[in-house]
């Protein structure tokens, strides 16, 4: 059994879209893969109290190639009265932890047509304006080797 590593990501993508930006990664590099899916309890607070239910979750992991071992797992779910927060789970094997890893998540993130750890006034607004997601989204990503200060679109890997 291998050993790996979870970091767990707030995103301002759709959960199809983290799945495809991943997909088309793997693609390009020649990766055997397997789609997953999966159920996950989230908790939704409702006036003082939470209330529990499932939100299904999709994901890849990589069979072979050079990020044996890696999956993705992504879920949507809504925290409070409204509104939907993306959140990304990567397991990271030990033997792709650094420049491999820090290269997949920069191809992954120069994916979206929107910066993934950023939301508009009315998503924000909608969810809850002071939600923990969104400081926590921007740090995980520059913690993990991404720019968070410049964010272009890239086409090409």
């Amino acid at each position: 059994m291998m050993s790996s590593r979870l970091v767990e990501i707030p995103v301002s993508v759709t959960p199809t879209d983290a799945i495809r930006a991943i997909r088309e990664i793997g693609e390009h590099n020649n990766w055997k893969m397997r789609r997953l899916e999966e159920a996950k309890m989230v908790n939704r607070w409702a006036i003082v109290m939470p209330i529990s239910k499932m939100a299904r979750v999709l994901g890849i992991t990589v069979e072979d190639g050079e990020a044996k071992g890696f999956s993705m797992r992504v879920w949507s779910h809504t925290p409070g009265s409204a509104g939907k927060i993306t959140k990304v789970s990567f397991e990271i094997p030990i033997e792709i932890d650094g420049e491999i890893w820090i290269k997949i998540l920069n191809q992954w993130v120069s994916r979206f047509e929107r910066c993934p750890w950023k939301w508009s006034f009315g998503e924000r607004s909608m969810i809850g304006y002071f939600q923990p997601e969104f400081y926590k989204s921007r740090s995980q990503l520059k913690k993990e080797g991404i720019d968070i200060t410049k964010w272009d679109m890239k086409s090409d890997f």
